[in-house]
């Protein structure tokens, strides 16, 4: 096995709640715009341990998200080393296969790639992200009757392939990425949290 990973991954996008990219249908005034963050809590890479690193990815998707051709710039946190940069970049690029291929497959350019500032925390539904002067958002969720958080399962697309999203909004997000196309600041719109499991 050339990798596993367990962490959380944290997903803002300019979409209304609840985004129509789950079901791959077309986004909210036809296009998505994205910042979306997975933390490792703990996995090895080909050797690599990259527990405690998180990378990034901001995103512009231009129509339905299986189309593709998705332009994006991607995001290490800046006390990764090179050893664990290459490792993520492996995995996340899609070239150790496993589950996050199929979505690094959509991504038709790649800006950049920089390390910069990346501050992640998500729990139940709650979560705060900074991507150095680049994106920022938080997430606050929508709760079900009996109190717990609203997910959704068993979808088509996802950023956390085979788990459950726990269903939220964003009160503040913020995105400026010139090279990716991207200047908006939102409030009030889709924000998942998940955990996820990849191993390949």
């Amino acid at each position: 096995m050339a990798y596993q990973l367990e962490g959380q991954m944290l997903e803002i996008c300019s979409c209304e709640t609840i985004c129509p990219c789950f079901i791959g249908e077309l986004p909210d005034n036809g296009a998505c715009d994205v910042a979306v963050a997975w933390h490792m809590d703990k996995g090895s890479i080909e050797g690599v341990d990259v527990a405690g690193t998180t990378i990034a990815v901001i995103a512009h998707i231009p129509g339905k998200p299986l189309d593709g051709g998705w332009r994006a710039a991607v995001y290490i946190d800046e006390g990764t080393s090179d050893d664990q940069q290459e490792a993520l970049l492996n995995v996340f690029t899609g070239k150790l296969g496993g589950p996050i291929a199929d979505v690094a497959g959509l991504i038709g350019e790649v800006v950049g790639v920089e390390r910069v500032p990346i501050a992640f925390s998500a729990e139940n539904g709650k979560g705060n992200l900074q991507i150095g002067d680049v994106a920022s958002g938080e997430m606050e969720p929508y709760l079900a009757a009996d109190g717990t958080v609203s997910t959704l399962t068993n979808v088509i697309f996802s950023g956390s392939p085979g788990a459950p999203a726990l269903l939220g909004r964003a009160p503040s997000f913020r995105i400026k990425q010139d090279a990716v196309g991207i200047d908006l600041e939102l409030a009030g719109h889709n924000a998942v949290e998940c955990n996820f499991v990849f191993e390949g």
